[in-house]
Formats: C-alpha cells, sequence, structure tokens
C-alpha cells in the first residue's frame, strides 16, 4: 500500500498520453486472453492518431476490462481521463482498484470520478477510504483534497467535504477545509460561519484569519476586509508575506492597485527576493498597462524557474499588443501547461492564420497542440471549430462541430457554438432546432434561454415565445444586460416602442456595447426621435469606431446623413 494522501497532485489524472504500439508482454503476461486486450489496444491506438478520441478512449477501456494488467486498467484510466470521457475513467479505473485494491492511486482516481459523474455518496465512501489510509492525523488529510476536490462541481465537492469533515467537530483543519469549499460554491453565509470556528478551534494559525478576510471581500464588506487583514499584519512583529500578499490581491479586488503595488514592493523589502509577490507585482504593473516594467518583472519570474508558464503567457500579451508578432508567436507556443495554455494556443493559431496569413499553418498548430497535449486535445477540436468559423469555411467547421457533440454531448458552450455558426450559415430552422435542444436540455439556463428568445426575435415571427423564453432567462440573470437588450428588442418587434427603449437604455447602462447601441438607435428612429437617434449613433461610433452593426444602422436609417 502506497500512502499518497498527504502529497496528493492537483492534477494526478493529467500525464502525458504515450501512445501504445503493443503493450509490454509483461503488462500481458497474467492476462486469461492476452490477444483480445492487444486488439483492442491496437485500435486505440488507431483511433488516437485519427483523432477519434472517443472511439480510442472506448478501446483502452474494453482492453482493461478484458485484462489482468494493472498497467493496462491505470493507462486505460489515465487516457479517458486526459480526454475528459468520465464515464469510460471510472470503469477503468474501478478494474484498476478490483486488481491493485492497496493502490490509492487506482482509489484517488475512483473518488475523483464518482464526483466527477454525480456520484455523490460513492466518492464520499472513497474519499473517506483514502483519508483513512493517510499517515498522520486524518482531520489534516481534508487539507490535501482541497485542491483536487474543488475542481469538481463546486456544490458536489461542498456536500462532499462538509460529509467528510462530520467527524472532526473540533478540529481548525475540518472546518477551514469546509469553509474553503462552500466559498467555492458561493455559499458565504456557510463559509463565514466555518471560517470562525476554524479560528477558534485553532487560534494561531493564519490561514483561516486570511480567508475570513477573503469572506469579508465577497460579501460586499470591502473596507472592513481591507482593514482586518492590515490589522492581522499591524499586530504581528514579523508579518507574513502570506498575509500581506493577501491584502495586495483584496486591495486589486477593490481597483486599488497602487496600494496594492505597495504591499507588493513591502514584501520584497522585508524578504529580499519573494517570487510569488515578483509575479503579483508583474500582473499589477501589466493591469497598470505599465507593459516595459512589467516586461522586466515577467523576465526575472522566468529566470526564477517559478510561475513559469505565467511569465511566457504574459509576455507574449505584451508583445501581441506591441504588435511584435513573431515574437508573441514564439511565446505562445511555449504556453504547454497550466491555465493559459488554451488561451495561448487559441491566440498563436489566429495570429497564424489573420496576421501571417497562414490557415493550414494556424490549423495544423492547433492538431500538433492536441497531439501533444491530450489533456487538451478536446480543447483544440473545439478552437478549430471556432477558427475555422471565424475564417468563414463554415462547412469544415461544421464538421468540428460536430466532432464536439460527439465528444461532448452535454456540453451547452459546444450545443450554442454550433447553433451559433449554423445562424452564421443562415440555416435558420437548424439553428432554432439547435437552440431548442440545448433550452431542453439546460432548462434554467438563462445562456440558452436567452439565446433561442433572441433568435426567435431577430430571425423569425415567433415573437411571443421569444418574450416569454427572454423573460424566463431574466428570472435566472436578472442583472444581465444581454437579456435586458433581448427584452428591448422583442419589445420593439411587437411594437411596444416606449418600454424597448426603456429597457434598451437600461442595458446600455450596464454594457455601452455596438449591438445594444445599434438597437437604441432603431427604437429611437421608430418613435420619430431622429435627432437623438442620430446623435446616440455618433456618440456610439466615437466610441466604436468601424463597427458592422453600427455601420448597417447607419446605412438603413440614415442612408443620406454625412
Amino acid at each position: 500500500m502506497h500512502h499518497c494522501l498527504g502529497r496528493l497532485p492537483a492534477r494526478l489524472a493529467a500525464p502525458a498520453l504515450i501512445l501504445l504500439s503493443l503493450v509490454t508482454a509483461t503488462a500481458l503476461a497474467d492476462d486469461a486472453e492476452p490477444t483480445d486486450a492487444s486488439a483492442h489496444l491496437l485500435q486505440a491506438e488507431i483511433a488516437n492518431e485519427r483523432q477519434d478520441y472517443a472511439r480510442a478512449v472506448r478501446e483502452y477501456r474494453l482492453a482493461a476490462e478484458k485484462s489482468k494488467s494493472v498497467e493496462i486498467a491505470s493507462r486505460a484510466t489515465r487516457v479517458a481521463s486526459s480526454y475528459g470521457f468520465s464515464e469510460d475513467a471510472l470503469v477503468a479505473a474501478e478494474r484498476w482498484l478490483d486488481l491493485d485494491p492497496g493502490s490509492d492511486e487506482a482509489l484517488f482516481h475512483v473518488a475523483r470520478l464518482k464526483l466527477r459523474t454525480g456520484d455523490i455518496r460513492g466518492a464520499r465512501r472513497s474519499y473517506k477510504a483514502l483519508i483513512e489510509r493517510s499517515d498522520g492525523d486524518q482531520d489534516r488529510a481534508l487539507l490535501s483534497l482541497i485542491g483536487v476536490i474543488t475542481e469538481e462541481d463546486a456544490q458536489a465537492a461542498d456536500e462532499v467535504m462538509r460529509w467528510l469533515a462530520r467527524p472532526y467537530k473540533e478540529s481548525g483543519y475540518a472546518h477551514y477545509a469546509v469553509a474553503v469549499t462552500a466559498l467555492q460554491a458561493d455559499d458565504v453565509e456557510h463559509a463565514r460561519e466555518r471560517v470562525q470556528l476554524a479560528m477558534e478551534y485553532a487560534p494561531d494559525w493564519n490561514k483561516p484569519k486570511l480567508l475570513y478576510g477573503r469572506i469579508l471581500l465577497l460579501d460586499g464588506e470591502t473596507d472592513e476586509a481591507i482593514d482586518y487583514v492590515a490589522r492581522i499584519i499591524g499586530d504581528d512583529p514579523q508579518p507574513d508575506p502570506e498575509a500581506r500578499m493577501e491584502l495586495a490581491l483584496i486591495m486589486m479586488a477593490a481597483g486599488r492597485d497602487d496600494d496594492a503595488l505597495s504591499q507588493v514592493n513591502q514584501i520584497q523589502y522585508e524578504t529580499g527576493n519573494n517570487v510569488d509577490a515578483l509575479r503579483l507585482m508583474a500582473i499589477i504593473n501589466f493591469r497598470q498597462e505599465n507593459l516595459d516594467a512589467a516586461w522586466e518583472d515577467f523576465q526575472d519570474l522566468l529566470a526564477s524557474g517559478r510561475h513559469t508558464m505565467d511569465a511566457l503567457y504574459y509576455m507574449a500579451r505584451i508583445a501581441d499588443f506591441r504588435e511584435e508578432t513573431d515574437q508573441a508567436m514564439e511565446l505562445y507556443d511555449e504556453v504547454r501547461t497550466g491555465t493559459h495554455a488554451v488561451a495561448a494556443q487559441r491566440r498563436s493559431a489566429a495570429i497564424r492564420a489573420f496576421n501571417v496569413e497562414d490557415e493550414d499553418g494556424a490549423l495544423e498548430h492547433l492538431d500538433q497542440f492536441a497531439s501533444d497535449n491530450p489533456n487538451h486535445a478536446i480543447d483544440m477540436v473545439q478552437a478549430k471549430a471556432q477558427l475555422l468559423a471565424a475564417l468563414e469555411r463554415y462547412p469544415e467547421a461544421l464538421e468540428e462541430y460536430d466532432r464536439m457533440i460527439e465528444f461532448r454531448p452535454e456540453s451547452e458552450n459546444v450545443l450554442l457554438g454550433r447553433a451559433e455558426l449554423l445562424l452564421r450559415m443562415e440555416r435558420i430552422e437548424d439553428a432554432v432546432a439547435q437552440y431548442r435542444v440545448a433550452v431542453k436540455r439546460f432548462p434554467e439556463s438563462s445562456l440558452s434561454l436567452n439565446a433561442l428568445g433572441y433568435t426567435l426575435a431577430d430571425r423569425t415571427e415567433e415573437f411571443k415565445e421569444a418574450e416569454k423564453l427572454i423573460r424566463k432567462a431574466l428570472k435566472y440573470d436578472p442583472e444581465n444586460p444581454a437579456i435586458i437588450d433581448s427584452l428591448g428588442w422583442v419589445l420593439y418587434k411587437l411594437g411596444n416602442n416606449e418600454q424597448a427603449l426603456v429597457e434598451l437604455e437600461r442595458a446600455y447602462e450596464r454594457l455601452e456595447d455596438p449591438e445594444v447601441a445599434a438597437h437604441i438607435v432603431e427604437v429611437l428612429a421608430a418613435l420619430d426621435r431622429h435627432d437623438e437617434a442620430l446623435a446616440f449613433l455618433e456618440s456610439a461610433e466615437e466610441k466604436t469606431p468601424e463597427n458592422e452593426l453600427l455601420e448597417d444602422v447607419r446605412e438603413r436609417v440614415f442612408p443620406s446623413a454625412d
């Protein structure tokens, strides 16, 4: 048995995928029917090379089911996890655990995948078993789970953590762990309650105090949060750099970047060289558009060997902003892992396609990144679909979206992306049908409801149904300017121009978007308020020059205006 809970990696399920030519003889030595497993592994390799990820995962899973090899079962688990096929990964992980009941890694995969697939009870049991295997105090082991469990569905993770913490009612560690997951699940009230208990049971531990400061911020008590963390620092003769970092982050959230920078500089003065503080200093300079200073800071960060991917990504963005195309591409290409990897490769491909005018090279770049980084292979399929759509290569884009539907049939983002593409192809009926599928699968999603409602209002005559859908969307997200704009637009289509203008102006107050501005111009013109319409249009054009929507409304509403 391998006790590894105390050092669980954040992404244990994301190793690099190494294609199999054939599994080693050792791996198959104990198989009852090795040729069956070998055949499935061969099919998996072929499917992988064809980027048929669903088939590859299925074949790896079948190989694991037919084999008695721990190696095959573990590989099948990792491959399915890498590509994001959680159901198949769970089957393989359970097979792995059956074959090697003492493996903490297999048990960890089973626990994580049960949580991911919605088996809350099973996830609780598996995480509990993992905790019971851990070295040292079991309540401390909950801290090791925080970074992993919060990567999953926030509500489910919170439910599981509360259950796991129940035996440790007087543990500051347990209460702190629950506070973190509750906050992740937007239950600020419960997070506050738990972090106060954590401070009560672990009065000398700083982390709960700093989390309490963050809770104050998220609960809208910004000044109180700043004062609270500042007092923690002031009361300590040797202030913890982590406390100053937290104060800097709270100040940034409050829009006080200069004060945040002062805290970071103080950390550097007190510690000599704090890499985390250097990273934050670089980001603040970037936010303030002090690009020369930010560039130097990120170069220093790169030299430190820490936060490398962050440094490369922001340096790429600076080069991109400066229109240093070749350098921007080179830097984006180096962002291979971390939270910015997908965005970096998307942007690199876009530069190739639009700046360098190498469309095929851009698509090949995304394919190569997918091949080298299986964790992002499905992301790259979506990136290709979106890039092809931007290039107006619509039939090819639709093929990629169809692949995405196969890989991620329950993804709202994919369904809506495909519907939007169909709209751009002027396949209105097909687009509406696709939006209806999204609404049926996500009946409480303001995003899907609004997308269908606005499309019906803008591209069909189904105005009454459109209004119903949009009003339902507003119930779920009442302050969303895009939905308010949709309501104004459908009211205009229904001939209720006065009320339409009220809603559109309300949307524009929240978001000065050129599409909302174009709608306001149309409604003002319909109300015979042409002078106001022209003045409003000119104001919008100053804010977003050469916008196609504003150009279109000018041509239609004011064809003879200068």
